[in-house]
């Protein structure tokens, strides 16, 4: 059976499913991608995971890959082995240095685990053939016609509101843009401690996004 790595692309809301998440995985050496839907739950502890922030209390991914380390057992590679009635079905493989072990898992634990570990992820040609998508690098479409929001903003004011208050991904990237810098830091901060790291990963991407413009000027 042919394997095919693959590498996480990033997150973005689902379009399918409300409240939930697609976590994008991408052909490591190819154009395919593959889309899997997550909870918020998953998506928040896979979020951090990729943008690398560090908790103030280890979350269960943490703890669990803290405790495997801790007993000298290695987390070899994840393997997306099925895709059945929209369901995908992976396996974690360990080795302890006697024996390998292979555990099933759901695929957004056994991806959250990999971010942490560096382990490779690997799928098979059948199922890249039957799910794999052709997408954008950009997880967002950028050229979708811009929306006003002039009056959505003008009451209240921008450093009042949050980003579960914005109807789109429009609407919250133009109220980031409106807010300080200072605002952003103290928004980040404030998401880390409360452990909200859904809101963290947003702060983050605009205070990169806008140092990243500053170096390029």
């Amino acid at each position: 059976m042919k394997r095919i790595k693959l590498r996480v692309q990033g997150l973005t809301n689902s379009q399918i499913q409300s409240g939930a998440y697609a976590l994008i995985l991408a052909e490591e050496d190819g154009l395919r991608r593959i889309p899997i839907i997550v909870g918020t739950a998953e998506a928040q502890s896979i979020a951090i995971a990729l943008e690398q922030i560090i908790p103030p209390r280890p979350l269960t991914h943490d703890l669990f890959t803290v405790f495997s380390q801790a007993f000298n057992i290695e987390l070899l590679k994840v393997f997306i082995y099925k895709f059945e009635d929209g369901v995908y079905y992976s396996e974690l493989l360990f080795h302890n240095g006697d024996r390998e072990v292979r555990l099933d898992s759901r695929t957004s634990d056994a991806i959250a685990i990999a971010l942490r570990t560096g382990c490779a992820i690997y799928t098979t040609e059948e199922i890249l053939q039957e799910c794999g998508v052709v997408l954008e690098d950009s997880i967002f479409n950028e050229d979708k016609e811009e929306e006003e929001m002039d009056d959505f903003l003008e009451e209240p004011e921008p450093e009042e509101l949050e980003p579960e208050d914005m109807e789109n991904e429009e609407q919250l990237t133009k109220w980031l843009q409106l807010l300080p810098g200072d605002e952003l830091q103290e928004r980040l901060q404030e998401a880390i401690s409360e452990e909200n790291y859904e809101y963290a990963k947003i702060y983050r991407d605009e205070i990169q996004k806008r140092e990243t413009e500053r170096k390029e000027e």
